[in-house]
């Protein structure tokens, strides 16, 4: 699948309203929802940025507090008011301050008892170590593996909006039956074109056209994805190339 296809231009509306800057801005100002927004923004990223601090060596429970302590570091310490809005990726962004943070906290944070302190982030701790025991730590620097995690941590979350965008439309036995499409790799036996228009019950060429329709919105979902986490619109195909690049660099050794 071309995740560089021609494809239509993106909702501004909806660009400027999920723009990182926005979600940045809003911890800056303290607005009411500005915490949940962050958490939200959290929820979302805290697995690559928790993979780089164990890959930098540390155990698992100075890991937890370590990212933790990151999150409450961007809201406490108004971190994000030294960042211009105008400039740079979010994934670069959150891994240059997350290397920083480690650089010159992380004693302190080390210091801290776990559940001292409230639980910004809830997150499944047990999953976590079950996951990162599975990346490779031969050849791949930490640097990698975080790239090659955000950029499944975007395709995971198109993958998410896709769904539910068909169990909305009432079309949730259609994604179930296609889905293989865009991921063949990890699909254990993914059906023909022939199968999958049986299993629909249409004709294979409408099959086809159901299939084309599916790749064609995951990777709309998947750009607006990634325009959430740049400056300017115009790097969206830079990021995505670079998300790629680092998915290839990975060898498909990073489990899901």
């Amino acid at each position: 699948m071309n995740l560089e296809s021609d494809l239509p231009a993106l909702d501004a509306r909806r660009f400027l309203t999920t723009h990182w800057t926005v979600v940045l801005r809003a911890a800056q100002s303290q607005a009411p929802g500005a915490s949940s927004a962050l958490a939200q923004m959290c929820r979302l990223y805290w697995y690559p940025l928790y993979a780089f601090v164990r890959y930098r060596g540390y155990n698992p429970d100075d890991a937890q507090d370590l990212t933790q302590g990151f999150f409450l570091h961007l809201l406490d310490r108004r971190a994000l008011t030294r960042v211009d809005p105008l400039k740079g990726k979010f994934r670069t962004f959150l891994l240059v301050s997350l290397q920083n943070f480690l650089a010159t906290e992380a004693e302190r944070a080390r210091c801290l008892k776990r559940g001292g302190k409230m639980e910004f982030i809830p997150w499944d701790t047990q999953s976590a170590e079950e996951r990162y025991r599975l990346e490779p730590a031969d050849y791949l620097t930490g640097e990698k593996i975080f790239d090659a995690r955000w950029a499944m941590t975007m395709l995971a979350e198109a993958m998410r909006r896709l769904e539910e965008d068909y169990a909305f439309q009432g079309k949730a036995a259609t994604f179930e039956a296609l889905k293989a499409f865009l991921d063949p790799l990890n699909s254990k036996s993914p059906p023909s074109y022939e199968q999958a228009a049986a299993a629909l019950g249409v004709s294979l060429s409408a099959g086809k056209t159901l299939i084309h329709r599916l790749r064609k919105q995951f990777t709309s979902f998947l750009r607006e994805e990634v325009a959430c986490t740049v400056s300017d619109p115009a790097e969206v195909d830079d990021e995505i190339r670079a998300l790629c690049e680092a998915l290839i660099a990975s060898e498909g050794r990073l489990n899901p």
